[in-house]
């Protein structure tokens, strides 16, 4: 039961473009972790930049950052 939460600047996306994400994603997922489409499911939720540190970094991306897959490329 693959569960994805997104977190992300605020962007104007539409609701086809969040659809296709969704769907790009799901399909990764589907692939590498052999799920079932019915199975996965993704969450995109916006942070505005100045909430980044207190709400992701501190309390999703610190703690974790050896067991991060893929690192992200700046510090805080």
């Amino acid at each position: 039961m693959p569960h994805i939460d997104i977190k992300y600047f605020p962007r104007d996306l539409t609701d086809e473009q969040k659809t296709a994400l969704a769907d790009d994603i799901t399909a990764a997922i589907v692939r590498h972790l052999n799920s079932k489409e019915s199975s996965v499911s993704v969450a995109l939720s916006q942070v505005q930049p100045e909430d980044w540190k207190a709400q992701v970094w501190d309390t999703a991306i610190a703690p974790q950052m050896d067991e991060l897959i893929k690192k992200p490329g700046y510090d805080m």
